[in-house]
């Protein structure tokens, strides 16, 4: 994927509020400090493209970015232990199963898992979820470099049969730091992007 414009277009909780003109969207989304937007950094060659904050829980809103003016990448609020109250995450819940259910725009979610922790309860919940409303979704194990390469397939194996994901679902190794998975990442948002909705 040649990138030959990268911006960001608006920031929003309310999914009502997506931006025109309508076009595909690929969507990112996982627990807070998963890594989201060093990886939408990394798949636009951009440092600090998106936000990248030491302190979990920054992503507050869903945030578009037009890519060549025909797509947009779609960076969703983190869950997990951000310190904020049980309001705001209730509104943040709120925003992205909003966001995620009946949106014809959505071509495919990509689910951050942290390669070195593993699937969390939250993170299990939300497949099931995602499952069970029938929302394609590609999971991402990210921080990869933290993982001795040894050990690369036992963490897609964990991740596989943690989410009770079919045989032979393609679990893929990203790392923001030495840019492992970039190419399939791209590859997948491309071949997306060629088949029908």
């Amino acid at each position: 994927m040649k990138i030959r414009k990268a911006q960001f277009v608006k920031s929003t909780l309310n999914p009502k509020d997506a931006p025109q003109p309508a076009r595909p969207e690929f969507a990112f989304v996982g627990r807070s400090n998963v890594g989201k937007s060093s990886l939408i950094n990394t798949l636009v060659n951009i440092k600090n493209f998106a936000r990248v904050s030491k302190q979990p829980g920054k992503t507050r809103a869903i945030n578009y970015f037009n890519i060549n003016d025909a797509f947009y990448l779609v960076d969703l609020p983190g869950y997990g232990f951000a310190k904020i109250s049980k309001t705001e995450q209730k509104k943040w819940q709120q925003a992205i199963e909003g966001y995620l259910v009946n949106n014809p725009r959505l071509r495919l979610l990509f689910v951050l898992v942290d390669a070195k922790v593993g699937p969390k309860a939250t993170d299990v919940q939300l497949v099931e979820w995602l499952q069970y409303n029938g929302i394609p979704f590609q999971v991402v194990a990210t921080k990869i470099d933290q993982v001795g390469r040894s050990k690369w397939q036992q963490v897609q194996n964990t991740i596989a049969e943690t989410f009770h994901l079919m045989p032979g679902t393609p679990i893929v190794l990203f790392s923001a730091k030495n840019r492992t998975g970039r190419g399939d990442i791209w590859q997948i948002i491309e071949a997306h992007l060629k088949s029908p909705e």
